[in-house]
């Protein structure tokens, strides 16, 4: 019998693709997508934004959840902190570019300091091992509208000009998560000064 179940929980792993978040050393996959900066959209590229500098990649559930937005406030009072380090950081959920439109020009949380990027299909967030959870779809965020769409795990990844993980953020209340992604951000840049 427990060999029974045991190849019947092997069979199920195989079937159903796991998950895991991609951690440090692995190459950051690149993605090209549609983004939103004070309010306007943008076309975003991560191969680009490397080019001038590490990239903060932040994945967040959507545009006006409650803790997104604690977040997003504490990534745009904090902005001068990430340029001080040369990063770019660029939000990352599974709304549309018109919802993002209004959100990243909100003076309230993002204030047009930063992107936010359109990952619609999860396809970006897959591919940094980061599945979509369809059951929060229908929730209602802070302003009472209703989320057409399900979630992704709040993690953040901090990439390095090389285009490795420095770092994997997650299971952190909104506001730590970006104290902490500073902290991995000003290692990762004196490290660099460091190596010259």
């Amino acid at each position: 019998m427990k060999r029974f179940l045991g190849s019947c929980l092997l069979s199920l792993m195989a079937i159903c693709p796991a998950f895991a978040a991609l951690q440090v050393g692995d190459t950051a996959p690149d993605f090209n997508t549609q983004a939103s900066f004070g309010g306007k959209p943008v076309a975003f590229s991560l191969q680009e934004s490397l080019k001038k500098g590490p990239v903060v990649v932040y994945f967040y559930p959507t545009a006006y959840g409650k803790g997104c937005s604690v977040q997003a406030h504490t990534f745009a009072i904090n902005k001068e902190k990430f340029d001080a380090a040369g990063a770019t950081i660029v939000g990352v959920s599974l709304d549309d570019i018109n919802r993002l439109n209004d959100f990243s020009a909100d003076p309230k949380y993002i204030a047009g300091k930063f992107l936010v990027a359109a990952d619609e299909k999860g396809q970006i967030a897959n591919a940094y091992g980061l599945s979509v959870d369809e059951t929060t779809k229908g929730r209602k965020d802070i302003r009472g509208v209703q989320v057409d769409h399900g979630s992704i795990a709040r993690t953040t990844f901090i990439i390095g000009t090389d285009g490795k993980i420095a770092a994997t953020i997650s299971d952190l209340k909104p506001a730590e998560n970006v104290e902490k992604s500073l902290e991995h951000l000003q290692q990762l840049v004196t490290a660099a000064h460091t190596a010259k």
